[in-house]
């Protein structure tokens, strides 16, 4: 008689069922086991039979595949972890990572927080360096401490963009956004004259039972927004979850991120995971040809860009970067360790500085920081507003990037060697992060001078340059 083979899937059962916010007891009896059963289960002690699991599944309707995959996406998650320069020296093999994530699950997720701890930590400790120095004390900023959050998780909620894509399933069942908000929600979708508006571009009435949209919005304005009304009623939740897991000192920090959050699951509905994974790859994150695919904007799809980095099915790690003519950055999103300027002005020789001159039009630029690191970016305006003669615009511009390592998968460095210079000869523009943290001295376009360096008298010479520096 052949022996029934088990699963041993301790870990991923225990958050499934914290999930679903049952308790031992209540989940033994809907499986007719008992509740120390149940703990043996969780605590790996025993196997997961396939005839439990067929229960498990049918019981809570849960894909038998996904129950199985907890250890090899915690493997993947400690993988990308273990890359940080501080482990830098430490060897170790992937069937450690496995046994670590497998064998001891508690482990796994006590260091995956903590390093995600560290993280916010070290972009606090620098807030409070350069406020030190003089800048501008932004650790109660809330549009700072916004950003650490994110930062500290590379903008990668991966429990978000699952809840998002079966909304966007449940959506394309009913056809389109309107069908849907009547259905599930008895909600009429109407799209009425910006007068009537009163300032707002969306706005729910739950007295008339209607979700009104500014009629003066693009297609992919209106897409948008309609998503974004149904996360917010339909994803809570998840969002919710998401947050608990960062400390807000400030009660408007905490706001904004949940917008962004919430943003973020909007974006995923609009560009479900699985099927925006897989057409990056065949367009070869041409960002336009997408947008047009999934009916968004340019900006939209370069933001989704940066948030894939789901475990076990993660693409090119980007960053993102959005800014005014004078030079505000009024969004900033880090998916591939660029280091971005926290406090003053960003690198002037940067071609997202330069893009305000040719609209519209996609600027390729390779950059070099000081310390050798080589990224390749995309530059181009956009144009938020308008919509109606006489209604107001607002032009910005948006870079996105990556780290040279992986420019050869994007369709803008075709005819260029992987080393990041293209053939014709055009090398790589020397930036740095800020004028206060680059040590080039022949840079004509530097404001400041750098930290640590003696600037010179020009009492009987003055250089060409901004400034003069001595050897010393």
């Amino acid at each position: 008689m052949a022996t029934e083979r088990g699963l041993y899937v301790g870990p991923r059962l225990r958050r499934m069922r914290r999930d679903l916010g049952l308790t031992q007891a209540d989940m033994a009896a809907a499986l007719e086991v008992s509740a120390s059963y149940i703990a043996l289960l969780e605590r790996n002690n025993r196997p997961l039979t396939a005839g439990l699991l067929l229960k498990l599944a049918q019981t809570y309707q849960i894909d038998m595949a996904a129950l199985g995959s907890g250890a090899a996406e915690d493997s993947q998650r400690l993988q990308g972890v273990l890359k940080d320069p501080v482990f830098a020296g430490i060897e170790w093999g992937a069937s450690e990572l496995t046994d670590v994530a497998t064998n001891f699950p508690g482990v796994t997720e006590a260091l995956l927080r903590l390093y995600t701890t560290y993280q916010e930590g070290q972009l606090a400790f620098a807030d409070r360096g350069a406020a030190a120095a003089g800048e501008a004390d932004d650790v109660a900023d809330p549009v700072a401490e916004s950003r650490r959050f994110l930062a500290a998780r590379r903008n990668s909620f991966p429990t978000l963009d699952d809840a998002a894509e079966r909304l966007a399933q449940a959506i394309g069942a009913r056809d389109n956004f309107a069908a849907y908000f009547q259905a599930r929600h008895g909600l009429r979708v109407r799209r009425v004259p910006a007068s009537f508006m009163v300032g707002s571009t969306r706005r729910l009435d739950p007295h008339r039972q209607e979700v009104l949209l500014d009629d003066s919005l693009d297609a992919a304005s209106q897409a948008f927004q309609l998503a974004l009304q149904l996360c917010y009623l339909e994803l809570g939740e998840e969002i919710d979850a998401v947050l608990a897991g960062g400390g807000f000192a400030s009660e408007n920090g905490e706001r904004l991120t949940r917008r962004a959050l919430a943003s973020y699951a909007a974006a995923a509905v609009l560009m479900p995971y699985s099927a925006f994974a897989r057409a990056v790859e065949a367009r070869r994150y041409d960002v336009e040809a997408l947008a047009r695919q999934f009916g968004c904007s340019f900006e939209q799809t370069a933001h989704r860009l940066t948030t894939l980095q789901k475990p076990g099915q993660a693409r090119v790690p980007f960053f993102f970067i959005r800014v005014d003519p004078a030079g505000n950055v009024s969004k900033r999103l880090d998916g591939a360790g660029f280091p971005f300027a926290r406090h003053g002005g960003g690198c002037p020789l940067w071609s997202i500085h330069h893009v305000f001159r040719t609209p519209r039009e996609i600027v390729t630029q390779w950059l070099e920081l000081p310390d050798g690191q080589r990224f390749f970016s995309i530059a181009r305006t956009v144009t938020a507003g308008g919509g109606a003669f006489g209604a107001p615009r607002v032009e910005r511009a948006i870079a996105l990037g990556c780290a040279a390592e992986h420019a050869g998968k994007l369709i803008y460095t075709a005819g260029q060697t992987p080393a990041g210079q293209a053939r014709g000869g055009e090398a790589a523009t020397p930036i740095g992060v800020t004028c206060r943290l680059c040590q080039r001295t022949d840079c004509t376009a530097r404001s400041e001078p750098p930290i640590g360096r003696q600037i010179l008298p020009d009492d009987l010479r003055r250089t060409s340059l901004p400034f003069g520096f001595s050897d010393s």
